[in-house]
């Protein structure tokens, strides 16, 4: 009987751990539209997770609308195909490559940080202090950062597209000899509102995958993780990985269901 306590001891610890997540979503979003709001934490963290975010967001589009200009060229003029290099970027990047990887970016730069920061906060009893003060720490340390990222990946997200797409347009129209006009003239004809629609919804569940996993990491490091520093980079390992692994699950299945 050994054996099986064990599953079922493991069992249990994991659907206790998943249910204090989703409880965890829950109350960050109960908190969010109650008032009051911390306006200057909010503004703070757009600050954190969207412009100091922005370098890393156009030098990652920029690199990857290129890479999309050669790789479709070459791959389209197989079948004499190179006027729709246009769409065949801007979909690429619109759809699937500008959310995903903008989110991805994000969880590594801004994500990391945010289980760190709160991770240290609960190690040093901060959050104690917080909870003992008689305040609510879910409105200093998780809803604005969550109306933060709502806010900030979607915009970093569209201009992860544009320069993405002009970075197409580079290889494809300066380097390889496509015509401008065909470029972006086919580009407008395929490219429709639905497909910037379904890209910006992505990344809007992005932002929330990131602020939950990274918050929850943080605010329960010390009962899953451990105390000190090792607890800390423990916690801070685990948000990445999980997010990162939960955007790619998360756009599988929006992409399948949702927007097949």
């Amino acid at each position: 009987m050994g054996p099986i306590r064990y599953i079922g001891a493991f069992t249990l610890n994991k659907l206790k751990r998943l249910g204090r997540m989703f409880f965890f979503l829950f109350e960050a979003f109960l908190y969010s539209i109650i008032p009051p709001i911390k306006l200057g934490l909010w503004v703070r963290q757009i600050r954190f997770i969207g412009a100091e975010s922005l370098s890393v967001i156009l030098l990652t589009g920029t690199f990857s609308g290129m890479v999309l200009g050669f790789q479709g060229y070459y791959s389209l003029s197989r079948f004499g195909s190179e006027a729709f290099l246009g769409p065949a970027v801007g979909l690429s990047l619109i759809k699937e490559i500008g959310p995903v990887i903008s989110a991805l970016m994000v969880t590594g730069r801004a994500g990391s940080a945010i289980t760190a920061e709160i991770g240290i906060m609960r190690i040093s009893e901060q959050i104690d202090a917080i909870e003992l003060m008689g305040l609510n720490p879910f409105r200093y340390l998780v809803v604005p950062r969550l109306l933060a990222a709502l806010v900030s990946v979607p915009l970093l997200t569209s201009i992860f597209d544009v320069v993405g797409i002009l970075g197409g347009y580079l290889i494809g129209v300066k380097l390889l000899g496509v015509g401008s006009g065909t470029y972006f003239g086919e580009m407008a004809n395929y490219v429709d509102l639905k497909d910037v629609t379904e890209g910006l919804l992505k990344s809007i569940s992005f932002a929330v995958i990131i602020v939950w996993v990274s918050c929850f990491k943080g605010y329960y490091t010390g009962i899953y993780t451990g105390f000190g520093a090792e607890g800390v980079s423990k916690a801070t390992t685990q948000a990445v990985v999980m997010a990162s692994v939960l955007i790619l699950l998360w756009d599988y299945v929006m992409t399948s269901l949702l927007f097949s």
